[in-house]
């Protein structure tokens, strides 16, 4: 019976997969405080070497007080998150599908919840083959159940990148705007056209840019000066702190309980779009989970129903207003959008989340656009203090796959 309950679930995710382009998401309202983060560092991208010894560290709880048989299984894509077909034999050495085993359940909270962890790969197995991944979480039993997916990468570092953040080459956009500019320097002597160089700025998906070869420096080849290479600047990204439940912390203005849940109703979002630059350096729109009065801040912590307010004369037309971070996936969708609400003459928005800190930004996404703006609620500087990551593709005609031979 269980190898039947195996081969449905694996028919079942290869039609998912066949049919989607990979996206970090959240396909059950129980799964909360996902991350994937290499050897405990949060807030960079989680990128592995072919055959090297790190590992990543898969996170995330599922509020029940009874645990479930979850089963996490990897697949390779090409560079643009769509499945390539590679068989695993092709990209790992060992199991590309596994259980996960590791949990521990919520202590002295008004929440049950459980806590599972997977590192990935496991114990003896190594991935070959660079490129993109997709970690899928699934239910056993349950093909249609998907808890979670998470992309990651693995790189050859194979090749030298330099990269530089600039003021604006262009005489428009000069105090707004920052300039990317990026060389590849390998021994493979690469050709320009089997590049691909994609930009991701801090955790954002909606506005990543691919450049476009500007020429040689050297014995280098340049992605440089060119419009692909300008992103807004943005601004400093706001924070709350919700590590205590027992009195208000920074930027929360209230603490109430009642029906057996508690609730923080943080301060008035502003409109920072005419104001200088912020001062706040803080976690570029990443979470960290904490709580000041428990040791185990992972079976520990409590979760809040956290309140978010903009207030506005009147609704904006013509887009819509998305809170956007590692607490909402970077995604401008329906989970991270503010609804008017003409009662209070505001936006809000509320969200369930586990006690600790987190840090987002307000963005405003045209209909029809899939690019939002910081521009609009932010504002944009030049000086803001983002965080880039250069992803470095390769595909000769002789290859079967895309390969990452960097990441800076």
């Amino acid at each position: 019976m269980k190898r039947i309950v195996f081969f449905a679930v694996f028919v079942g995710l290869l039609s998912v997969a066949a049919s989607q382009t990979a996206t970090d998401s959240i396909w059950r309202d129980d799964v909360r405080t996902v991350s994937l983060t290499r050897d405990g560092i949060d807030l960079e991208a989680p990128v592995l070497t072919v055959g090297g010894s790190s590992r990543l560290m898969l996170r995330f709880d599922v509020l029940s007080a009874e645990p479930e048989e979850l089963r996490y299984r990897i697949a390779h894509c090409d560079h643009n998150w769509q499945p390539d077909g590679m068989e695993p034999i092709e990209f790992m050495m060992g199991f590309e599908e596994g259980s996960i085993d590791n949990l521990q359940y919520s202590f002295t909270t008004n929440i049950d919840y459980v806590n599972y962890w997977q590192s990935i790969p496991s114990e003896f197995d190594k991935f070959t083959a660079s490129g993109n991944y997709v970690l899928t979480v699934f239910a056993y039993d349950n093909p249609d159940s998907v808890l979670l997916t998470r992309r990651f990468w693995v790189s050859e570092a194979a090749a030298k990148v330099n990269v530089s953040v600039d003021k604006v080459t262009a005489a428009e956009g000069v105090m707004q705007n920052q300039e990317v500019n990026v060389t590849v320097e390998s021994d493979m002597m690469c050709q320009p056209q089997y590049l691909t160089v994609r930009v991701r700025q801090n955790g954002r998906i909606d506005n990543e840019h691919t450049l476009q070869f500007s020429g040689y420096d050297r014995n280098a080849l340049s992605f440089s000066h060119r419009r692909e290479n300008v992103f807004p600047g943005g601004n400093a990204f706001r924070y709350f702190d919700i590590s205590n439940l027992n009195t208000p912390m920074y930027n929360v203005q209230q603490i109430e309980r009642y029906g057996g849940e508690t609730f923080a109703l943080l301060k008035p979002l502003e409109d920072r779009s005419r104001r200088p630059l912020s001062s706040d350096r803080v976690l570029n729109g990443g979470m960290k989970v904490s709580v000041w009065d428990r040791n185990n801040k992972l079976t520990e912590a409590d979760y809040a129903w956290v309140n978010f307010s903009l207030p506005m004369a009147q609704p904006m037309l013509g887009g819509s207003i998305h809170i956007v971070g590692a607490l909402t996936d970077w995604a401008l969708d329906d989970r991270s959008r503010m609804e008017w609400n003409p009662r209070y003459k505001a936006y809000t928005a509320r969200m369930y989340l586990k006690q600790g800190y987190y840090s987002y930004q307000l963005i405003y996404k045209p209909v029809n656009e899939r690019e939002g703006l910081t521009s609009v609620l932010e504002g944009d500087h030049f000086a803001a203090p983002n965080r880039y990551t250069v992803f470095v593709y390769m595909r000769l005609p002789s290859d079967r796959y895309d390969r990452l031979i960097a990441v800076k």
